[in-house]
């Protein structure tokens, strides 16, 4: 009896267990579709498209030949924005959902920076090379330019660290000003009914002027900048310092003229339109019968302005090869001598006989906006917003020169809007080596790159210090750049360098 009461409770009991594996399996089943109608779910573009309101998302990308191209094919959302299942696509999938609905539910999206977004190196955080490829498996297929099949063999060869959307940064989000592709209408104006300058302005002693370019109706203000002495560089217990700014040295200079303001695109393309080798290739713009002749830049990749527009904006992407051959265009159209100005001029002028970090008061540590707690405070930007173009009112582009107020010498930008070449090559340890020429120093005799002071609309309040130092990074510039050999005059990666010019006095009679 005992056994058979056994048995029974034994057969209950293995019932029992099937049963729950049973619905178990039935749940797991519901769960695993259920999940998966879930993750299609939020997957699709209108679902995405309720939560990312961002201006023209949805507009720009149906402009895109990822939506509207010859085959009909439409590349959705989460194919370019998550990378593909089983390489870490649910991970991916939650960590961005997480910060959308943070987003969604936390910011005003008025106030968000949908420029600063479309960065190429913010992009890269939201686009996945793996998808790319995992639609793009031919990259050289039989209707592919030359230059295009040069750049895929710079991509696969490894040699740069370049990604799909360094080159295709806009194919999902089409933007007409961002086409990689060679500007022959660069510079082409409508005739206009001012008049042009005849001679340039006549100059017979040292005081601010406006100089006038021949045979254009350009004219841009110089200020007249003393003779005198500075401390240049920076002291150690100078927040947010980098130690190629010391040791601090006595520098003095002779007087000189500097553009009150960065040169323009106005300018820029007066240069341009006189010199440009329209339809010559980079071996043989060097090459004209005249030795005297000035000869130009090639036409641009893209549209180098990047929309923003021209004007008194100041002209950008061009190298500083370019820069250089303008001065001395410059030079032969007005009969003065023009140039960029030295590392030691520059810092002269900007900081207008302070000494303070910025040539107007305050500290670096209050200006930034880098560390924990600034990322929920925010930086102080009651007065440097007013006197620098910088990352914090930007709108990551540049601006024009009447959005800021002048330094001591009533110089415009001096700091941020964009980085500035100068003269010299770069040195790390050029300040620490050149102890004995600090009269008129022109830095190292030779070098790969070239000094550019100020930094930029995309800078932190820390790279905008009055002694503040970088430099030009050619290769890095130029990788996008599909022509061989690449452009002397235009770099391909780089938005946020220009220049402003110096003219000596020693020059005038």
């Amino acid at each position: 009896m005992k056994l058979n009461t056994y048995q029974s409770r034994l057969t209950i009991s293995r019932s029992k267990k099937l049963w729950f594996i049973f619905a178990g399996f039935i749940v797991c089943l519901i769960l695993l579709k259920s999940g998966k109608g879930v993750m299609k779910y939020t997957s699709a573009d209108k679902y995405c498209m309720s939560c990312h309101i961002h201006p023209h998302a949805d507009q720009s990308w149906k402009l895109s030949s990822h939506y509207n191209n010859k085959s009909g094919t439409i590349v959705h959302c989460s194919e370019c924005h998550l990378p593909p299942e089983g390489e870490g696509y649910i991970f991916s999938k939650a960590k961005h959902g997480f910060k959308d609905v943070y987003g969604f539910l936390f910011k005003d999206s008025s106030e968000i920076n949908w420029e600063k977004k479309k960065l190429l190196e913010n992009a890269k955080g939201f686009v996945y090379e793996k998808s790319c490829l995992k639609c793009h498996q031919n990259l050289f297929p039989v209707t592919l330019s030359v230059k295009g099949g040069n750049a895929h063999l710079a991509y696969i060869s490894g040699n740069e660290p370049l990604r799909c959307i360094n080159c295709h940064l806009n194919v999902g989000h089409y933007d007409r000003n961002a086409v990689h592709a060679q500007d022959s209408s660069f510079g082409v104006i409508a005739s206009g009914n001012q008049t042009l300058y005849t001679e340039a302005a006549k100059v017979d002693k040292f005081e601010s002027f406006t100089e006038m370019i021949p045979g254009t109706t350009v004219s841009f203000d110089m200020v007249a900048i003393p003779e005198g002495s500075f401390n240049m560089g920076s002291h150690e217990n100078e927040p947010l310092r980098d130690v190629d700014e010391s040791p601090v040295r006595k520098v003095t200079l002779s007087k000189f003229w500097i553009a009150k303001t960065e040169v323009t695109w106005d300018e820029y393309l007066a240069f341009f339109r006189a010199t440009s080798s329209q339809g010559r290739t980079e071996g043989q713009i060097i090459t004209r019968k005249n030795t005297d002749a000035i000869s130009g830049a090639t036409p641009p990749w893209g549209a180098p302005d990047q929309g923003w527009g021209k004007g008194k904006r100041p002209a950008i992407t061009m190298s500083w090869h370019a820069a250089n051959v303008y001065c001395r265009w410059l030079t032969k159209v007005t009969g003065k001598k023009y140039r960029l100005p030295t590392e030691a001029e520059w810092e002269y002028a900007c900081r207008g006989g302070s000494e303070t970090p910025y040539f107007f008061e305050g500290s670096p540590k209050d200006f930034t906006s880098d560390g924990f707690l600034k990322k929920f405070f925010g930086p102080d930007t009651a007065v440097i917003s007013s006197r620098v173009i910088y990352k914090e009112n930007s709108s990551s582009k540049t601006q024009e020169p009447s959005s800021v107020t002048g330094n001591q010498f009533g110089l415009l930008n001096m700091s941020g809007n964009v980085y500035e070449f100068c003269l010299d090559f770069y040195s790390p340890d050029s300040y620490r080596n050149d102890t004995t020429s600090l009269y008129n120093p022109r830095g190292p005799e030779t070098g790969q790159e070239h000094v550019i002071r100020g930094g930029s609309f995309k800078s932190d309040a820390g790279e905008v210090r009055s002694a503040a130092r970088d430099f030009t990074k050619n290769k890095a510039w130029l990788m996008t750049d599909p022509q061989i050999p690449k452009s002397i005059w235009w770099y391909s990666d780089c938005i946020d360098v220009g220049f402003r010019v110096v003219c000596e006095a020693d020059s005038i009679n």
